[in-house]
């Protein structure tokens, strides 16, 4: 299968002309600071360092000279390595000074050990005085360094950079191309401009190896691109690549993220030697996908095959133990973590928390949490979101003051956690207080947080802030406009909801099934027999009428504005019909006071092996009200008891 073929996605050649060069300024840092005023690509002015106590750190400081004591190039290169080594990227750029100065080389390999440290510690202004040394020694057209840079740039976020610095080279090597994609998945590259990258380097007769293949298969994991993943599986298997472990294991996590359980489990079956990253994979891949008893059931396996879990497996399965209750399970987890020192680990110790509240047990939820002393933001927020889990809805909002008591501040995550939390306590007070330490922070811009502000004012009785905040937003979602029609609802402004959801049809999200729903019941409590009819026939097009929620929402508007024969109709045609749509039909006659037809819908319902639920016996209960049948809601009510 030609590669080339294989990914021709519509990209623009990777040329010098592809990407405007930007302007390279060099200015003050947190340890380095440098006095080029001009473009790197225009000059080679040499950079300036000030060392720590403030004086000129330029080639004529004593101290430096003392402490080298050498014009050899090879160890003014050595000494660079060593500071790099030890962490110091301040006086490793101090010795390159010095070098420059004297006008002594500096060896290839010390320039790696500074982009090296560069791309580690993503430290992009001292990284672009690297590049300017690196151009004044005469190196810029070395493709080892090159190479470097391209990994630097990528790596700190600057894609432009780090694509000009590549246009340049001219080479066959795989190296470049793979950090130039690395590049381009780490910074969140769409997938069609990490397998454009993919089609050029192929165009330009470079031969891909698993290095490469793994950083394509990582973007594709997650994204709508599954079809160019099975492509790249063909050629892999075709090419012989298809053996190696990682390219197994990257390939089998792609059809899990891409919900495609079916593949993965299959890949996997056949895999005769699994490594412990590989149970990993198939693990936290079950997990991801609500496979919960799958991730138990490989654990297991795991275990019995000789392996030892990671930290990254434990990560993984022990949410799974709290989600499916298994405390056991969880208590033996536990005390293998202390035995093996994982414990120490704060994620590790974070999850366990979490365990063991969502198995109810928050005294050793609690106990776990305080046998940690280094606590953070991570912890707490298991903390808060046990107690909450718990009920204990106010001792989840004094953890917020303690954790603060501590020092730790809260993260997007724990904001998440204690919104909804202040909804429920209908907190106003604490809840603007949150809304303006995500203003300040930086977080608002978050759309779920947004969100969860906008329902939290409305359940204050505050619809107005929640409207302010709406309009405000420069991202909305779905969720966002199902919020706020909601509030509006919520607030007995049900014409103004149906406006809402009439503007959301006219901007450019469209109504998920959840979203259609609450349209539908805005459409039945305000008759809107012409819009109900509109959303009737979107459903159809989007084929989201199997939903029973869509389908007995539909079967109740029509009910409710008197088209009683409609519901009936949409109701027969409904091809799986569950205990929601059957109590549904049996409400819509019951309130257009046909309640000898809904009580013989409800015999009906019960010969095709449907048992009444509550919900079930509350409308029966509701229409034997209206009609004045006492002796039947009697024994209704009696049902319902028994029921309970």
């Amino acid at each position: 299968m030609d590669a080339v073929n294989l990914l021709s996605l519509p990209a623009q050649p990777i040329t010098s002309h592809s990407f405007r060069p930007p302007s390279y300024r060099l200015s003050f840092c947190a340890r380095v600071q440098t006095n080029a005023s001009t473009s790197l690509a225009i000059t080679q002015e040499t950079p300036r360092y000030q060392s720590e106590n403030g004086s000129d750190g330029f080639v004529g400081s004593r101290r430096l000279s003392r402490q080298l004591n050498t014009k050899n190039p090879t160890g003014i290169s050595r000494q660079i390595r060593r500071f790099c080594k030890q962490g110091n990227l301040g006086k490793a750029l101090a010795v390159l000074d010095y070098a420059e100065k004297r006008g002594t080389p500096v060896s290839i390999a010390a320039f790696a050990a500074l982009l090296i440290f560069c791309t580690k510690a993503k430290c992009l202004k001292e990284g672009k005085q690297v590049h300017v040394h690196i151009r004044i020694n005469g190196l810029e057209e070395n493709e080892f360094l090159c190479s470097k840079l391209v990994s630097m740039y990528a790596a700190c976020g600057s894609m432009e950079d780090s694509k000009l610095v590549f246009s340049k080279l001219q080479t066959r090597s795989v190296f470049p191309w793979n950090n130039l994609l690395r590049g381009s998945v780490i910074n969140g590259g769409h997938s069609k401009d990490v397998l454009g990258i993919f089609s050029h380097m192929r165009e330009a007769g470079v031969e891909p190896n698993v290095y490469t293949f793994s950083c394509l298969l990582k973007r594709i994991a997650g994204s709508s691109a599954l079809r160019h993943g099975k492509m790249i599986h063909a050629h892999l298997v075709k090419t012989g690549l298809f053996s190696d472990s990682i390219i197994q294991t990257v390939l089998m996590d792609m059809y899990f993220k891409c919900g495609k359980v079916y593949l993965a489990r299959q890949l996997f079956d056949e895999m005769r030697e699994r490594d412990i990253v590989l149970w990993g994979a198939a693990i936290a891949g079950f997990a991801h996908n609500g496979l919960r008893r799958e991730a138990i059931d490989s654990f297991r396996e795991m275990l019995n095959h000789g392996h030892v879990p990671n930290s990254v497996i434990l990560t993984s399965i022990i949410p799974v133990c709290g989600d499916m209750g298994l405390i056991m399970h969880g208590k033996e987890i536990h005390c293998f973590l202390i035995k093996t020192g994982y414990f120490k680990h704060i994620f590790i110790h974070a999850s366990l928390v979490d365990m063991y509240c969502k198995c109810d047990d928050l005294v050793l939820g609690r106990r776990v949490f305080y046998a940690f002393r280094q606590r953070n933001v991570v912890t707490w927020t298991a903390l808060i979101s046990g107690y909450a889990h718990n009920g204990m809805l106010d001792r989840a909002l004094k953890s917020v003051i303690w954790m603060l008591q501590e020092g730790v501040k809260p993260d997007l995550v724990t904001v998440a956690t204690i919104i909804p939390i202040c909804s429920e306590l209908k907190a106003l007070r604490t809840g603007k207080e949150i809304h303006c330490y995500a203003l300040k922070k930086g977080i608002l811009p978050n759309v779920s947080i947004a969100t969860s502000l906008i329902v939290m004012y409305s359940k204050c009785g505050v619809t107005r802030s929640s409207l302010n905040l709406f309009e405000k937003m420069e991202k909305r979602n779905a969720i966002t406009w199902t919020a706020m029609m909601e509030s509006l609802a919520r607030d007995d402004r049900l014409h103004d909801a149906l406006d809402m959801f009439r503007s959301m049809q006219l901007s450019k999200h469209r109504a998920d099934s959840v979203t259609v729903c609450r349209g539908l019941n805005l459409c039945a409590e305000v008759r809107a027999l012409k819009l109900g009819k509109e959303l009737h026939a979107q459903v159809l097009k989007k084929k989201i009428e199997s939903n029973p929620s869509v389908s007995a929402e539909i079967v109740r508007m029509y009910a409710k504005c008197g088209h009683i024969q409609t519901a009936k109709q949409v109701f027969d045609a409904i091809a799986s019909k569950g205990l929601i749509t059957w109590t549904t039909i049996i409400e819509a006659y019951g309130m257009n006071n046909l309640s000898m037809e809904a009580f013989a819908l409800f015999e009906q319902m019960k010969e095709d092996g449907f048992s009444p639920n509550h919900f079930t016996y509350a409308v029966l209960i509701e229409i034997c009200r209206n009609c004045g049948l006492r002796e039947k809601e009697e024994l209704f009510v009696q049902s319902l008891s028994a029921l309970s």
